[in-house]
Parts: structure tokens; C-alpha cells; sequence
């Protein structure tokens, strides 16, 4: 136990010390970009698009397992002015595309048993507001454990920005070669959702606007405000589902979303805690006391999306809850996979 207490600090002294690029202070996305964003970076290597699996016409079950939720987080930010000039929202949600492969049934599925065991982790952590999504993506199962309502999602949220983004490109209303700071659209959302980088998330922001990021939320049947920058995790799981689905973009876009997603600047809380031989798609977000990891898991033509939201009193605590954060992914993935 003291050496994994003692591994779990080494990250939390990593994140901490690293954090300028990622917080920076923030606890919404900034309202008014710097003048110079990041430079660009080499392209990204191919990634192959993943099965596109159609949910269910009617609303997936949902099981809302676990104890009572806390009360939602009561430090959250002053609302930031709204960006100048945005760019109109997006006019309606992507149409579901049609399944191209067929989806493999999973071995065993999200079962009570491990229901069980995840309510057993979060009860035996009380001091933290823990709450965890996770989404069978065969059949669009999802499954609520601990806290339900609002975290503020931190960098999280970048994977909403990045998606509205690629929408208006989608719609004819924005281009990923237009330029935007001091490179392209596509390098900033590369920029925001690999190195997490804000300077890119403002700019990215601005484009899409205060309105546009709304409507196009609710498009997909979920309430954001980016001035507040709050979800919940089972939203938060709603979006990865859509995405790695092909309900969101296109399969050129989501191959490249999602390869955006691989070996990100931190990879210290859900991916070490995978078995070798499960991909990982992920964004994590920290911002002083919220820590998080929100990932799609796959493996052999079965998918589920995982997404742990914590919430402690500051960075001092990161240590315990990155060790939450991987004792809950061992248990899922040891039981799904």
C-alpha cells in the first residue's frame, strides 16, 4: 500500500509541477485567447477508424447504482464574458450513420457483480466525491455509480470543443486550414486535446462561440454552459459514446479525434492501470481540486466507455485519488476484458 501511495505522489508531483500548460489557473475555459497560440506539431500518425456501431432507436437503459449523490461542487468560477464574434452554431446534431460492422456481443457485460465492486471502492473513499460512467457500447447500456450530478469538467471538455469544432468544418462553416492563432485549426485542436494546451482551447472557443458550443451540446442532448464549464460524468461518457460510435463527425474526423487521444502529455491515471492489449482513448482534466480521466476502452471488437470524475480539496490530495482512479480501471477492465 505505502508504494502505491508512494507511486501515486510521484505523479501527483509531475501533474502539479507540469501544470501550466493544462490549469494555469482555470477553472472554465479562458474567454479571452493570448495572442500567440502553440506552434504546430508533426501530424499525427494514421489511425484506423474505429466500428461504427448504431445505438438503439429508443433510449438506452440507464442503471443509476450507487450511493446518494453529494452535493455538486460549490467552488465554481464567475461566468467569463462571452468571446467576440462567433461563429453561428451548428444548425442540428450529425445524423446517426448506419453500422458498417457488425458488433461483437462483450464476454460478460457490465454486471452487478462488478456494480458491486465499484460502489465497494467509492464507499471505502467517502472522503472524496467520486463518480464513475460506464457505458456498454454494444448496446448502449450506461451505468451510474457515486456521484451524479456536476463536476467541473477541466480539460475534459476539450473533447466537446474539439467536436463542435469539426461539425461547423462538417456543416461548410469552418476549415481545419484556416488559420487561427499561430498555425491552423487543425494544429490547435491537435494542440488542445494531445498537450491539453489552453491557449488552443481559447482559440478553438472563440471560433465556435459561447451560443454555438451551447446549441450544439443540446444537440446531442446535453446542457453546457463554457462559461461554468460543468458536466456530469455519465455527459461526459455520452459524448465518448457518440463519438466512438460515429454519431458526432465523420469517420476521417473521428479516426483523427480519436488518434488525439492516444499518447497524450499525461498518461498517469486510467492508461497505466490497463492491461497490455487494450487501447486506450482518453482526456483527462485537473484543475485544482478536480482530478479526472474520461476513456474509451477497447478490445477485441468490444468497446465500453469509463469515466472517472473526482473532486478532493486541492492538488495536496491528487496522490490518493490518481490511486482511486486505477484501482477502479483494474477492477473494470479485470472484470470486462
Amino acid at each position: 500500500m505505502r508504494a502505491r501511495y508512494l507511486t501515486a505522489a510521484a505523479v501527483a508531483v509531475a501533474l502539479v509541477g507540469t501544470g501550466g500548460v493544462y490549469a494555469a489557473g482555470l477553472s472554465g475555459p479562458p474567454a479571452d485567447p493570448p495572442a500567440v497560440a502553440a506552434a504546430p506539431t508533426s501530424a499525427a500518425p494514421p489511425v484506423t477508424a474505429p466500428p461504427v456501431t448504431a445505438l438503439p432507436s429508443s433510449p438506452p437503459a440507464v442503471t443509476d447504482a450507487g450511493p446518494a449523490a453529494a452535493p455538486e461542487a460549490t467552488d465554481l468560477p464567475a461566468s467569463a464574458p462571452a468571446p467576440p464574434a462567433p461563429v453561428s452554431a451548428p444548425a442540428a446534431a450529425p445524423a446517426a450513420k448506419p453500422a458498417e460492422v457488425p458488433a461483437v456481443a462483450p464476454a460478460g457485460g457490465v454486471s452487478p457483480e462488478l456494480g458491486s465492486r465499484i460502489n465497494g471502492i467509492i464507499a471505502a473513499n467517502s472522503a472524496y466525491a467520486l463518480g464513475v460512467s460506464l457505458i456498454d457500447v454494444s448496446n448502449g447500456e450506461v451505468h451510474n455509480y457515486g456521484v451524479k450530478g456536476n463536476f467541473v469538467a477541466a480539460s475534459t471538455a476539450k473533447i466537446l470543443a474539439a467536436s463542435a469544432y469539426y461539425h461547423l468544418v462538417e456543416t461548410g462553416r469552418a476549415s481545419l486550414t484556416a488559420r487561427m492563432g499561430a498555425s491552423t485549426a487543425g494544429v490547435q485542436i491537435r494542440q488542445m486535446v494531445q498537450q491539453s494546451n489552453n491557449d488552443s482551447w481559447a482559440l478553438i472557443l472563440q471560433a465556435v462561440g459561447q451560443r454555438g458550443i451551447t446549441d450544439y451540446a443540446a444537440s446531442i442532448g446535453i446542457t453546457y454552459d463554457r462559461t461554468v464549464n460543468l458536466l456530469t460524468p455519465a455527459e461526459m461518457g455520452r459524448i465518448l459514446q457518440l463519438l466512438y460510435t460515429g454519431q458526432l463527425l465523420n469517420g476521417p474526423h473521428t479516426a483523427q479525434l480519436l488518434s488525439y487521444m492516444q499518447h497524450t502529455n499525461y498518461e498517469t491515471l486510467i492508461p497505466p492501470a490497463v492491461p497490455p492489449g487494450i487501447e486506450v482513448y482518453h482526456k483527462y482534466g485537473l484543475l485544482f481540486g478536480n482530478l479526472h480521466d474520461a476513456s474509451i476502452l477497447v478490445k477485441d471488437g468490444r468497446a465500453y466507455v469509463f469515466v472517472v470524475y473526482t473532486r478532493g480539496k486541492s492538488y495536496a490530495d491528487m496522490a490518493p485519488r490518481t490511486w482511486i482512479i486505477q484501482e477502479l480501471t483494474r477492477t473494470v477492465t479485470a472484470a470486462l476484458f
